[in-house]
């Protein structure tokens, strides 16, 4: 998913699960412009109030700055359910339910727009630059990234495999464990609970300094000067 360069910033948003007043919060932490490559770790809908208006927000904010957007797990399960009753099913189980609720009163798969699935279709399954490589939940730390399994990239907690530095020499960074800020030096994980009672997390991944907000938008955190 080939190697990304920048002449701003490199920053990286960790889960958001609906949080629309998170994100609009953070964003307005950050302050976006042109030259910055923006990467959301994936998991941008389930659980939360808002997973409609957060995909508005992650259109919006395209247009402001470089954006990359990595596939998660639970971006999988809701593109799985377009055609697959049982799929469907499993969706609902992990917070669809309040997907589709974000979309009105009593809607239904048909009424999410197809510009919100194209966004999803074509989110990418991992990022690379020059010194980081992006992804949602986890990685085989002796394979390229184009032979790593979906499993490993959108499902494998760290709680379930703990990292080992990549074969590449690059830092990684990802989400889909949520906890406080992870450092292990060769990776870092972002996921601190949006969408369980906690924070949502962003960090300029050169510098390591990073932004948090709650749930309803309220700054918890900056070490960004």
């Amino acid at each position: 998913m080939g190697e990304g360069k920048q002449s701003g910033r490199l920053i990286a948003i960790g889960d958001i699960h609906g949080h629309n007043l998170a994100l609009q919060a953070l964003l307005e932490q950050i302050v976006p412009v042109e030259d910055d490559t923006i990467v959301i770790l994936g998991d941008y809908i389930n659980r939360g109030p808002d997973s409609c208006g957060v995909i508005e927000t992650l259109l919006e904010l395209h247009e402001q700055c470089q954006l990359i957007p990595i596939l998660g797990n639970h971006e999988e399960m809701m593109l799985d359910s377009r055609d697959d009753c049982h799929a469907e099913q499993r969706w609902m189980y992990q917070g669809g339910k309040a997907t589709l609720e974000s979309y009105g009163d009593n809607a239904g798969i048909g009424q999410i727009s197809q510009t919100h699935w194209r966004f999803l279709s074509e989110c990418r399954p991992y990022y690379e630059t020059e010194n980081f490589i992006f992804t949602h939940a986890n990685y085989c730390w002796y394979s390229a990234l184009d032979q790593q399994p979906s499993s490993l990239l959108r499902w494998l907690s760290l709680k379930e495999s703990e990292p080992r530095p990549h074969v590449s020499g690059k830092t990684v960074i990802l989400g889909h464990t949520p906890g406080v800020i992870r450092d292990y030096g060769f990776c870092r994980c972002i996921d601190t609970g949006c969408g369980f009672g906690g924070q949502l997390t962003a960090m300029d991944v050169a510098s390591n300094t990073s932004w948090q907000v709650t749930e309803s938008g309220e700054v918890v955190a900056s070490d960004h000067s």
